[in-house]
């Protein structure tokens, strides 16, 4: 049958964390401004992002990441079947140009079926190392986008890079144009400390502690806004008031934005998102990487951070109250090193990234190009659709 690919949908399949979400959101913002229907297919997680989402018509697939034993196994096999089943009608119902990939497991069904039907498929890789889903379908996907300068863990038979960046949520991007304002001698110092989307226990562990050892006329000036997890933020909150300090603690930040804008100094852990907000809002952090992280990827992430000079790396295993008490000296004291940190970071950010993303999305699917694209379908790939399954599974 002959697809109009200037009339199709494009569908855009993501994990159903905020690392996975945010870019995929954001691409979808600058794709509906420019007039393309875009569908964005993830797991119930992305309910959570409801408010954010509210805009992009998103649908839901069966999703499941590998568990230990026989029982994780089988649920992992029985959640991503009924997914691929799930994924496998909505394609052939809404016939998108193209289907690009954010990785994480819940765009594993989206884009294998895909696949097998033979439709364009392009990868987005968020991290310094290309993710476990994405890796396996790198070499069977048109293009892959990166954010990074360099991407490890590559296959040698996969499609071209090109460093569009991270695109971030449109709120963010917009602090890139504001200038970065270091503390004076006496003015108050603003602390921001976020640990991904669900906080991060060392944080509230270390942090009280590490403050208690600071300077008095430090601590003074010292204003702490720390997002914290539910199970942590009444003992954080215990701890902070013991040592009479000023501080603001919250589960979830609503107002990032605002937050970021106002911040000196920020502590956090290095995703892919967070890296990319930080870089856009210019501002100068302490990354702690979770170390727990697949592939190590955070602790590579933070690693190119600290090689342009835009943060500086603390590894979880160094992240004692002594070690950090210590840094936070070092750095609240010396506003030109935290200024010369904020230009870097601004100068590292891709701030056009969802632009150069969409732009690179449609000269993969043929769309708005000079002749007009029409395409044959390709015939669906005998392969079986458990095979990629099999593949996660081992």
């Amino acid at each position: 049958m002959s697809r109009n690919v200037q009339q199709q949908p494009i569908m855009l399949a993501a994990g159903g964390t905020g690392g996975h979400l945010f870019p995929a959101q954001a691409l979808a913002e600058t794709l509906i401004k420019r007039g393309y229907r875009v569908i964005m297919v993830t797991d119930r997680r992305g309910l959570n992002f409801g408010d954010n989402l509210a805009a992009i018509e998103v649908r839901h697939v069966q999703a499941a990441g590998r568990k230990p034993g026989l029982k994780g196994l089988l649920r992992m096999v029985v959640k991503m079947g009924l997914g691929y089943a799930q994924a496998h009608a909505m394609l052939m119902k809404t016939d998108p140009a193209i289907i690009v990939g954010f990785g994480g497991y819940p765009s594993m069904p989206t884009v294998l079926a895909a696949l097998h039907q033979g439709r364009s498929v392009m990868l987005h890789e968020q991290n310094a190392v290309l993710g476990r889903v994405n890796r396996m379908f790198a070499s069977k996907a048109k293009a892959i986008a990166t954010a990074f300068p360099r991407l490890e863990l590559l296959p040698k038979d996969a499609a071209a890079l090109t460093q569009t960046g991270n695109p971030v949520r449109a709120n963010i991007a917009s602090l890139h144009d504001e200038p970065y304002t270091a503390p004076g001698e006496d003015d108050p110092l603003e602390v921001l400390v976020i640990g991904g989307s669900q906080g991060a226990t060392v944080f509230s562990e270390i942090l009280p502690a590490a403050v208690a050892k600071l300077p008095d006329h430090l601590r003074r000036r010292l204003h702490i806004t720390q997002q914290a997890r539910p199970a942590d933020i009444e003992e954080a909150r215990f701890a902070y008031a013991q040592i009479n300090q000023r501080v603001e603690l919250q589960t979830f930040f609503t107002d990032m934005p605002q937050r970021l804008a106002a911040a000196h100094l920020v502590i956090a852990r290095a995703g892919a998102s967070t890296v990319s907000e930080l870089t856009a809002a210019g501002r100068p952090a302490i990354l702690v990487p979770y170390p727990h992280a697949m592939d190590d990827h955070q602790h590579k992430n933070a690693t190119q951070m600290v090689e342009q000079g835009a943060a500086w790396l603390m590894p979880q295993d160094g992240f004692t109250a002594d070690a950090l008490s210590a840094r936070l000296e070092a750095l609240l004291t010396n506003p030109q090193k935290l200024a010369e940190t904020s230009a870097n970071a601004r100068a590292a950010a891709r701030i056009d990234a969802a632009d150069r993303l969409a732009d690179l999305v449609l000269a993969t699917a043929g769309i708005g190009a000079a002749e007009n694209s029409q395409e044959t379908a390709a015939k669906p790939s005998k392969d079986q659709p458990d095979q990629a399954l099999m593949e996660m599974a081992s």
